[in-house]
């Protein structure tokens, strides 16, 4: 089992007046994906740099940890990581 480590931004939008999810881009550093997190957070309500961590082979998620959360983001964002 190869376990392969991917670092994302996770944008977050209002529709209607709720934070939803946006869009994710990778990065290629978790210092990257935070830098880019939180230049993207000027321009949208909120961004999250994350660490994924998954089985190259099988794709299922081992661990999911965000690294930082900059502007707003849902409250229950921590635990649907979790879940996912």
């Amino acid at each position: 089992m190869a376990m392969k480590t991917t670092f994302l931004v996770q944008t977050f939008v209002l529709k209607r007046k709720r934070l939803l999810i946006g869009e994710r881009q990778v990065s290629p550093t978790s210092s990257g994906a935070m830098k880019r997190a939180e230049a993207m957070a000027t321009r949208m309500p909120g961004t999250a740099a994350l660490q994924i961590m998954a089985d190259d082979e099988t794709g299922e998620l081992e661990r999911a940890t965000i690294l930082g959360q900059y502007g707003d983001v849902p409250d229950d964002f921590a635990e649907s990581l979790q879940a996912a």
